[in-house]
């Protein structure tokens, strides 16, 4: 699990304090110095690195929110009442009024709640919330402004550039940043959103295609010969199985992931309009995730019975929780390989790594299925369907030829050796060549 961290430079240290608790977790540190340089560090890390989770501030997530992939599981950061409260304290430890004081970027609830509780004024706190239209130059007029008013001794702020101004007009600041306690526990529960959504994405499901009925009988067999041949040649599904259900129907079991890809995120299944397009049949489609395999299945013949309800070819997802998605679009674009059907670059790449073109396919499937992760031999094994040495093996050979890059270890137990992670490049050589 890869998880980005974007923070000021002044704040590295206890972000680090933060994340010691963190196992199996590999950061990536992007580290800015002002406001400005956060987009394209933003930028250059989602394009040199597939990460699972982003944990950012209120400012950096409106400086690159449009660079940040959809369904990319982001955590921003929010100071607590009870950094507010460990703030006031610090003042009152240095001899400084409690209030009147002011306040930046805070939620007003969240100040409002902090001064009922420690029996202050609400009358002389002064708080302006986050806004991302507000420039520093408006913050630092605002506190410049309630200080005149109030006589304030001190301010409260979030925003490091506003206090580096305020402090080189001597004016005493006390930073609010969320503390170590904070801090972990925004970055435990970003940990396990992400690993719920991998294991949701590793989640058994099947698939139920269906020819639609028009048609002489003894065209049934020939319109789903061509189905499957079509399905068995789409790229998306070169790991799923496929096979034969009854005279017009064929089933696929696959992970969620595989489906989710090959639907585009369950918006679009094109492979309804090239059914349709080149063998000239009508294709209803059902997904289904549950369980086990018996409720998959019966979950997708029900999806697959809604399909065909509809005027135009489409496709129907039904989760055990009781989620429908639908209908698909029977249009969209295809991915790029599949195992089943390879080019002559691929081919070539084969023969010059050692490999069967089928094997380094399937690896490719496998590349595009992590988006960038790093893969373990034995997980990469098991992925494939073959043994613990033969996934090491196999991930030596890839490195001979320079299509794994290491991507450091992981120890998700506490005995036993840690276990080497590798990224695979593949397509990326396969692009090179």
């Amino acid at each position: 699990m890869v998880i980005g961290l974007v923070i000021h430079a002044s704040h590295r240290a206890v972000f680090a304090d933060a994340a010691r608790t963190l196992a199996g977790v590999t950061l990536e540190w992007v580290v800015y110095e002002h406001e400005d340089e956060i987009r394209d560090l933003v930028g250059g890390l989602l394009a040199r690195q597939g990460v699972d989770g982003l944990l950012l501030g209120p400012v950096p997530h409106a400086k690159c929110r449009d660079l940040l992939p959809a369904g990319l599981p982001i955590a921003i950061l929010r100071s607590a009442g009870l950094d507010l409260s460990l703030a006031l304290f610090k003042a009152l430890s240095r001899g400084w009024r409690p209030t009147p004081v002011s306040i930046d970027t805070y939620d007003t609830q969240t100040v409002a709640e902090v001064v009922r509780a420690s029996g202050l004024d609400p009358a002389e706190v002064t708080c302006l919330p986050y806004d991302p239209e507000q420039s520093v130059a408006e913050i630092v007029a605002f506190h410049r402004a309630a200080l005149a008013r109030t006589r304030a001794d001190y301010v409260i702020s979030l925003r490091t550039a506003v206090a580096a101004q305020l402090r080189d007009d001597d004016i005493r600041v006390l930073g609010g940043l969320p503390g170590p306690a904070t801090l972990r526990a925004q970055l435990h529960e970003l940990a396990l959103r992400v690993q719920s959504r991998q294991a949701s994405a590793l989640r058994f499901a099947a698939g139920v295609f269906l020819v639609g009925r028009a048609g002489p009988e003894r065209d049934l067999d020939r319109a789903r010969v061509g189905l499957m041949n079509l399905l068995l040649n789409t790229p998306g599904l070169g790991d799923a199985w496929i096979e034969d259900r009854d005279r017009r129907g064929v089933v696929v079991f696959a992970h969620q992931a595989l489906f989710e890809q090959a639907t585009e995120s369950w918006v679009s299944l094109p492979v309804l309009g090239q059914a349709q397009e080149t063998l000239g049949i009508r294709v209803a489609a059902g997904f289904g995730v549950g369980a086990s395999a018996r409720s998959c299945l019966h979950l997708a013949e029900r999806a697959a019975a809604r399909a065909e309800q509809e005027e135009q070819p489409s496709a129907y997802l039904i989760e055990d929780s009781g989620v429908i998605i639908g209908p698909m679009n029977p249009a969209g674009t295809s991915v790029a390989f599949t195992y089943r059907g390879h080019d002559a670059e691929l081919e070539r790449l084969a023969g010059e790594v050692g490999l069967s073109a089928a094997t380094l396919s399937r690896l490719t499937a496998v590349e595009r299925t992590l988006e960038g992760r790093a893969i373990s031999p034995s997980d990469l094994a098991q992925q494939l369907g073959i043994t613990d040495p033969s996934g090491r093996r196999l991930i030596r050979k890839l490195g001979e030829a320079g299509l794994v890059i290491g991507q450091g270890s992981t120890q998700m137990h506490r005995k036993g050796r840690p276990a080497q992670l590798y990224r695979l490049c593949i397509s990326a050589a396969t692009e090179l060549r």
